[in-house]
């Protein structure tokens, strides 16, 4: 598809792999969260992450869910539309020697993952789709469905500046946000009811 396909990388910031590099797709379409976004987001959920189940629900690099391992997530399991760039998440987890029962890696769109509700909640879940795809409201809709989220979970979204602003639950709290560039991201809270 991509002739063009080349190989760059992402930076850990944090946690037990902290400064490694690891090697990304550069595939069309793919962008991964700034090195800036990703210190931002992961100052806010510091306190979060240690033995927490995550979703990286459009993984891309993998980056969110690979620095969420770092810091001390128990589970991430990423889920990514591209084999190719699946693939790619499947070789940094097997070199960082993540075990089978702390990562997984499903080839599928957004929308068919969600179809099956998970064994578990998930104590944070990350979204960052591709910008002005209009992928964001019902995927939240699902995600608002029992199982989902835990108790208290968190939910990061990043999406472009000038997408609209979304709607979201009335169980949802705006905990924190920021612009960089052409992206707008932010944190909710999850108050179970």
């Amino acid at each position: 598809m991509n002739r063009r396909a080349k190989s760059n990388s992402i930076r850990i910031i944090a946690g037990q792999w902290r400064g490694r590099k690891l090697p990304v797709l550069d595939s069309q379409g793919l962008r991964p969260t700034t090195d800036r976004v990703r210190e931002t987001l992961f100052n806010w959920l510091m306190y979060e992450l240690q033995g927490a189940r995550c979703l990286d629900l459009y993984a891309g690099t993998g980056a969110l869910g690979l620095e969420s391992l770092s810091r001390g997530a128990k589970y991430v399991q990423f889920v990514e539309l591209s084999a190719s760039v699946a693939s790619a998440i499947k070789q940094n987890l097997h070199s960082l020697k993540v075990p089978e029962e702390g990562a997984h890696v499903a080839i599928n769109s957004a929308n068919v993952f969600l179809n099956k509700p998970p064994t578990e909640p998930f104590d944070v879940i990350f979204l960052d789709p591709p910008f002005d795809k209009g992928l964001l409201p019902e995927v939240i809709q699902r995600l608002a469905e029992p199982g989902w989220l835990s108790e208290r979970a968190f939910v990061y979204v990043e999406q472009g500046v000038k997408e609209p602003e979304l709607e979201v639950p009335l169980e949802w709290s705006l905990h924190r946000h920021s612009k960089a560039g052409q992206s707008r991201y932010c944190v909710y809270s999850i108050n179970a009811v």
